[in-house]
C-alpha cells in the first residue's frame, strides 16, 4: 500500500466531507430545523461542535480508505459499492430510526440520509481515484 496515496484519499474525502455536512446538514432544509427547536441544544457557540464534527469527518474518511486497502477495493465501481453497503449498513437505519423516535421533520432526515449517501460515495470516488 502507498501511504501518500491513502493520505491524500483522506484528505480528499474529508475535505469532500466537510462540505456535504456543511451542505446537506447545515444548507439544505436548513429552516427545517427550526421546526422542533427544544430538540437542539444550546450553546454559546457552534465552533467546538463544527471543529468536531470536522474531526470525526476526517476519521470516517480514514475507515472508509482502511476498509478498501484492506478488502482490496480497487476502482470507482466498488468504491461507489462498498459506499452504497455501508450506507445501507449504518447511516440509512440510524438516521431512520432517530427520525421515529426523536422529534425531527421529516425533510432533516431527509437530508441527513442524502448527506450520509453523498459524502460515502466521495470517499468511494476518492478511494478509486487515488488507492
Amino acid at each position: 500500500m502507498n501511504w501518500t496515496h491513502f493520505a491524500l484519499a483522506t484528505l480528499a474525502a474529508g475535505v469532500a466531507a466537510s462540505f456535504t455536512e456543511w451542505f446537506f446538514m447545515g444548507v439544505l432544509f436548513h429552516s427545517r430545523y427550526n421546526a422542533y427547536p427544544e430538540v437542539w441544544r444550546k450553546t454559546a457557540t457552534e465552533t467546538p461542535k463544527i471543529a468536531w464534527c470536522t474531526a470525526l469527518g476526517f476519521v470516517a474518511a480514514a475507515a472508509f480508505m482502511t476498509a478498501c486497502v484492506t478488502f482490496g477495493i480497487r476502482g470507482y465501481a466498488n468504491g461507489l459499492e462498498l459506499a452504497g453497503i455501508a450506507w445501507l449498513l449504518a447511516p440509512l437505519p440510524l438516521t431512520v430510526m432517530n427520525a421515529l423516535y426523536i422529534k425531527l421533520h421529516p425533510l432533516v432526515a431527509v437530508s441527513q440520509s442524502l448527506g450520509w449517501l453523498v459524502r460515502l460515495a466521495a470517499a468511494g470516488l476518492c478511494a478509486g481515484w487515488l488507492l
